[in-house]
């Protein structure tokens, strides 16, 4: 069993919840307080469960070799994955300031934000979710998984892992249309894909551009990747606190819920909000998202101290 100790607590029920919250996700399974993830680092494929805690995060081995390269590869996905390292209570100072989001400091205590450390599928599911609901937006990612991607069958499941960019880059255009995918779809994936088995993008090159600026610009160079796009990309990935999707439709609802806005061309207040939080925009991002979602009120079992 490996572990990862935490120096700033999360709430491992929300977490769990957040991510078991009704979509048919092909990338991971929650069941019994855990998440099941299949990873594939080179040619080898491996199954973890993943169970979160207050204090710590345990990684338990259920399928493939278990070596110390991957033990350092699953730990630092999981960090990436649930933001770990970060320290929100900085947030949480801003939210009470605010009498319209309040709320959140305590009803989302010890959710951090929940991101996709692989830049490729952030990417494709970027370019897949575009202009479509998210229930569709999850079936198109299934089909191209099932079609595309590997997978690892343990104890009557499959687990599937992602598509590499090689795969979709050689991909039939006929074949990803019969999927539902557009025209204009089919052409963006597979020039991504393309950029990224070329080598041309890739993750370890954003993070070494100089600013979010540089970024934004080489993630939009590319056709059928516009500024929503690249701005959802650095941040669920990147954890780029100034990538803010504006003009995300769900954000803009979540203005509109709370009262920020009166309507969804009233950008004056929205940016007047976001300059408020400074620093932590995404983090804003991510619990505008979440309190879409409402669920009903749980024990307070999570307690930091």
């Amino acid at each position: 069993m490996d572990e990862i100790l935490l120096t700033h607590p999360i709430n491992p029920e929300e977490l769990l919840w957040f991510l078991s919250r009704g979509f048919d996700e092909p990338m991971y399974r929650v069941k019994n307080n855990s998440v099941f993830r299949a990873f594939k680092l080179g040619e080898e494929k491996f199954l973890v469960r993943i169970t979160p805690g207050i204090r710590s995060v345990k990684i338990e081995w259920l399928y493939g070799d278990r070596t110390e390269e991957q033990v350092a590869f699953v730990k630092t996905f999981i960090s990436e994955w649930f933001d770990l390292e970060a320290d929100i209570a900085p947030f949480y100072e801003l939210l009470k300031t605010d009498d319209r989001l309040h709320y959140m400091a305590e009803d989302f205590n010890g959710l951090k934000l929940v991101g996709m450390p692989d830049l490729f599928e952030a990417l494709a599911w970027a370019i897949m979710g575009q202009q479509i609901n998210l229930t569709f937006a999850y079936k198109l990612k299934r089909r191209l998984i099932e079609k595309y991607g590997d997978f690892i069958e343990h104890e009557g499941e499959v687990y599937y892992i992602f598509p590499s960019p090689e795969a979709i880059a050689a991909a039939d255009s006929d074949d990803l249309r019969e999927m539902q995918l557009s025209g204009s779809k089919v052409t963006y994936l597979k020039n991504a894909a393309t950029a990224f088995a070329t080598g041309k993008i890739d993750k370890a090159i954003l993070k070494a551009l100089p600013d979010f600026v540089s970024r934004q610009d080489l993630l939009t160079s590319q056709k059928g990747i516009g500024v929503w796009t690249a701005n959802y990309v650095l941040m669920k990935c990147l954890r780029d606190q100034t990538a803010v999707p504006f003009g995300d439709a769900g954000l803009l609802n979540a203005l509109l819920n709370h009262g920020i806005i009166t309507n969804k061309t009233e950008l004056q207040n929205m940016y007047a909000l976001f300059e408020k939080f400074k620093g932590w925009e995404a983090y804003l991002v991510f619990y505008l998202w979440r309190s879409l979602a409402p669920r009903p009120k749980v024990s307070k079992a999570f307690s930091p101290d």
